[in-house]
């Protein structure tokens, strides 16, 4: 058995495409490209694929990641090319590599994403993520299936600014509970209220990955496989 890791976008009218909606294209999409996959045991077996993190409805994305179990040995490149001819238009294989460890689970730590209010880039934008920055708790309400749920936000937003094309760059932190770029935009429009006015906004994850000790984002793709040995010389 092989395993394989893939990170793929997700963009332009495919943001709009649940996790489930891409599940399902996904399989799909192995299916026609002949992808000889794996499955589990019992009485109902699916294919081995494993998602970690995937992006909310309605956010675009740059850096979503998959693992996949196959029965053969087969190209990495080759399996890219054949999804790509194979998923609907949105969806796109950038990379697939030969990895099973370190799990995704560890790897996911932190997500840069950006916030785009449109035509709204008064100074409240920049001055709500100052007052977002210095604030010591900013709480939140989410409507999720077990009902309403109120948590801080603060404590994910590791940074923000305001770009030069009046965008907010965030870059959040992964835990429990998980806080999302919306979260975040109702941080700022609870310390300025009215701000975008009835934009919803569009938020766009730009990578995901490992944080490393310079600060920067790592690329789970890269990560050596501890259970692979040492490399050739």
């Amino acid at each position: 058995m092989q395993h394989l890791r893939l990170c793929y976008s997700k963009l332009g009218a495919a943001r709009f495409a649940s996790h489930r909606d891409f599940s399902r294209a996904f399989e799909r999409a192995l299916r026609r490209a002949g992808v000889p996959m794996a499955h589990s045991s019992g009485f109902s077996p699916h294919p081995c694929i494993s998602y970690a993190n995937s992006a909310p409805t309605s956010a675009a994305s740059h850096a979503e990641y998959a693992d996949i179990a196959v029965l053969e040995v087969l190209d990495p490149e080759r399996v890219r090319e054949e999804l790509n001819a194979a998923l609907p238009a949105g969806f796109r294989v950038l990379r697939v590599v030969e990895r099973r460890r370190p799990p995704l689970s560890e790897l996911l730590q932190v997500s840069d994403w950006v916030i785009d209010l449109g035509e709204d880039r008064t100074l409240r934008l920049g001055r709500a993520v100052d007052e977002l920055l210095a604030a010591r708790s900013v709480e939140v309400s989410r409507v999720t299936r077990k009902g309403e749920r109120t948590f801080d936000a603060r404590p994910a937003v590791r940074s923000a600014h305001v770009d030069e094309d009046g965008r907010v760059q965030v870059r959040l932190v992964h835990g429990a509970p998980l806080v999302r770029p919306d979260d975040v935009l109702r941080a700022l429009r609870r310390l300025e209220p009215g701000l975008g006015g009835d934009h919803p906004g569009l938020f766009t994850r730009l990578r995901q990955g490992p944080l490393l000790p310079d600060g920067a984002i790592g690329d789970p793709l890269d990560v050596p496989d501890p259970t692979s040995g040492p490399p050739a010389p």
